[in-house]
């Protein structure tokens, strides 16, 4: 009975390998009845389809989140301890009532939820605020990649005065005068004056333990085959086939690490941002911004660099038309620095259906928000 069983899914298998390779993947989802879909992804995930990548695309397949337990060096570690309390500490501002916990709050995915930023005098910014989960893994900060590393990060919303509006220089010494400070800073590091230098590796230490939770669609691709139903399942095939996505989000954190012109530089109109051009300069790089991770998608609302996007409905609508632009003008040709929208964003012809099915397997990629009390800071 055993050996009749195992024959019928063998050819189960084949006729659905046969029907993925008659119909091209980009298509499948469409056609595919669910038990089918279910069948192809429950497996590990080496032997799920191939999704749909464009030639020149370097990319890696989905895995799980590594577990992890940093989070315990905030109790165990002094310089991380350190870091955590510099984090939620508003002294660190020119005065003394913001900190960096005012825009990237561990109650909303650690970002602001505003669609750009607010600081000192309150002022706004002109970009949305990022979330701070998962921010060691990225080789270049900010939307623009303008900063390589956590100290070069951290002068830009200390000193700037619509942020912190600290003096940076003047930063040591007025921590050096909370007593509280000074034994802290011996602990993580030795006997020594209070300098910039610790106070951002000791921010550095803290940012690091700051990470995403396992998701349900982590579960599944560990094997929890009941952590999605069908309707999630034919999301995820889209989102590897028809809709494309695995073209700039994939990997571990859904990203491919790199800076695309999705068609929203608003160019010489009220949303002007040339994005990663005003840092290198390259033409190439006109309203070009970080693929952002696609973890903890619904908790870090709003999207995009411009922060113009509530509704993930809305976003899947966008990529789905293609973002269409207007012809060019005669001038627009002539001009050099015109924005060129990425090859990647093309046309999807996701039906209702589809979007609604893509909009689900998203969903799956939230995990349990963070909750927790803020520290008692030094005096």
């Amino acid at each position: 009975m055993r050996f009749v069983f195992g024959i019928a899914i063998f050819f189960t298998w084949l006729g659905l390998s046969s029907w993925l390779n008659k119909n091209h993947a980009g298509k499948a989802a469409a056609g595919a009845p669910a038990d089918s879909l279910r069948l192809l992804y429950e497996r590990p995930v080496s032997q799920w389809p191939h999704p749909t990548i464009d030639s020149g695309v370097v990319w890696k397949e989905l895995e799980p989140i590594p577990g992890d337990s940093s989070w315990q060096l905030v109790e165990t570690d002094p310089k991380t301890r350190l870091g955590m309390l510099l984090f939620f500490d508003p002294r660190l501002s020119g005065s003394s009532q913001i900190s960096c916990s005012s825009c990237h709050d561990p109650d909303l995915s650690w970002q602001d939820g505003r669609v750009v930023a607010l600081g000192n005098d309150h002022l706004q910014g002109n970009r949305n605020t990022q979330s701070l989960l998962n921010v060691a893994i990225w080789p270049k900060l900010f939307w623009d990649g303008r900063a390589k590393d956590f100290e070069a990060q951290m002068v830009e919303p200390l000193s700037a005065h619509h942020e912190m509006n600290m003096d940076v220089p003047a930063l040591p010494d007025k921590l050096e005068k909370i007593p509280g400070y000074p034994p802290l800073f011996e602990k993580a590091f030795g006997k020594g004056a209070v300098s910039f230098k610790k106070i951002s590796e000791a921010l550095a230490a803290f940012q690091q333990t700051i990470k995403s939770r396992s998701t349900r669609f982590d579960a599944f691709m560990r094997g929890n085959y009941k952590k999605l139903n069908d309707q999630e399942i034919a999301g995820l095939h889209l989102f590897r086939t028809k809709a494309r996505c695995m073209n700039c989000h994939n990997g571990t954190y859904l990203t491919d690490f790199s800076f695309h012109n999705i068609g929203l530089t608003y160019y010489k109109r009220k949303y002007e941002d040339l994005g990663r051009y005003n840092i290198t300069k390259d033409r190439a790089d006109v309203g070009k911004f970080r693929t952002p991770s696609l973890r903890e998608l619904d908790h870090t609302r709003p999207w995009m660099h411009n922060g113009l996007f509530h509704s993930l409905e809305g976003i899947v609508n966008i990529y789905n038309s293609g973002m269409p632009q207007l012809p060019k003008t005669e001038a627009q040709k002539a001009d050099p620095l015109f924005p060129k929208t990425d090859r990647l964003v093309k046309p999807l012809n996701l039906t209702d259906e589809e979007k609604t099915q893509l909009v689900a397997f998203l969903n799956t990629l939230n995990g349990v928000p963070y909750r927790m009390r803020r520290p008692e800071l030094p005096r």
